[in-house]
């Protein structure tokens, strides 16, 4: 795994963990809010797509070892946009993308201007961040949150304060062309699975959804059900 660093056209530096192991595939993983390439949950998704592919795991603007500060999808698409061209670059026969929650999100938006991955997997993505739910005072929220707690990783975070205009997934999401596979859990407190639904039926792309019944939110569907997840991913991926 060698660690590497891309500047984005706003001048910030973003942090990412390359394992490059010869495939002719990559898959980009963009974290959610509060979460690093660093995280264990993370290191583990990256390692359980080693066996098939290339993977590029990165840490938004405002998190682990990026610079700047996280404005919670205002910006990012810049971050998510310097990875895809450095996948691109390095001569990739297919790029794909899967993105956790607000990096859904804004992977989502990304694809949908530029559709320059081959496929997508969208992991409870929200379709509007101004009507997220995030009840934190329910026990599937917080009680997975301290499960998963990293001091070094939460000390990393960094968000910008200022309320930024954002843009909304469910506006662009007709303009997403490539075939797309919507995850959600029917328990999530944090981002409700009716946001991924929404999106999945206005999708107007290839596209499928998977509803975990006892599942919560984002990472934490890969790690209640690894087998599963990994087995929905790569048969996703494989289609291309």
């Amino acid at each position: 795994m060698e660690n590497i660093q891309l500047t984005t056209k706003d001048n910030i530096k973003i942090a990412a963990n390359y394992y490059h192991n010869g495939f002719d595939s990559v898959v980009i993983i963009a974290p959610g809010w509060c979460m690093t390439k660093d995280s264990k949950s993370f290191v583990e998704i990256a390692n359980s797509f080693l066996d098939n592919f290339d993977v590029i795991s990165f840490d938004f603007r405002g998190h682990g070892k990026s610079k700047g500060l996280y404005t919670f999808g205002a910006k990012e698409e810049s971050d998510m946009d310097e990875v895809i061209k450095f996948a691109k670059a390095k001569g990739y026969k297919k790029v794909f993308v899967i993105g956790f929650s607000l990096g859904a999100m804004i992977a989502l938006i990304h694809q949908a201007k530029y559709n320059n991955a081959d496929r997508a997997i969208f992991v409870s993505v929200p379709c509007d961040f101004d009507k997220i739910e995030n009840k934190m005072w329910k026990k599937e929220a917080w009680g997975e949150t301290f499960k998963k707690f990293e001091l070094s990783r939460f000390l990393s975070i960094r968000p910008h304060l200022i309320p930024l205009k954002k843009e909304k997934p469910a506006a662009e999401i007709k303009k997403l062309k490539i075939p797309s596979l919507f995850l959600a859990g029917k328990k999530d407190p944090t981002v409700c699975f009716w946001h991924t639904e929404k999106l999945y039926n206005l999708a107007e792309c290839e596209k499928d959804f998977v509803l975990y019944e006892n599942g919560i939110h984002s990472e934490d569907l890969f790690l209640y059900d690894k087998k599963g997840f990994h087995s929905f991913c790569l048969n996703w991926f494989k289609k291309s």
